[in-house]
């Protein structure tokens, strides 16, 4: 079944990760609804991406955009199952 989750990320060198980021997030793009990023001058971005998908998509997203050096990540999945 499927879930509604909201990715959250904080790459803390953009410059370093944005990339390789970008070509993850690509790879998800059938289940990626919406995406929201914020590139603070402090030299952060913040992105938010929500996600519908399986349990298994979400958590394939989240782990590889975790295992990215310098990125962080936390995910927020709905318990109600579409």
């Amino acid at each position: 079944m499927k879930k509604i989750a909201v990715v959250s990320a904080i790459l803390e060198e953009p410059e370093k990760c944005q990339q390789e980021f970008n070509e993850v997030v690509s790879t998800f793009r059938g289940s990626i609804r919406g995406r929201m990023g914020i590139p603070f001058e402090e030299g952060v971005s913040v992105i938010s991406i929500t996600v519908i998908g399986d349990l298994d998509e979400i958590n394939s997203l989240t782990g590889k955009l975790g295992n990215i050096e310098g990125v962080m990540v936390k995910t927020a999945i709905s318990k109600k199952e579409l």
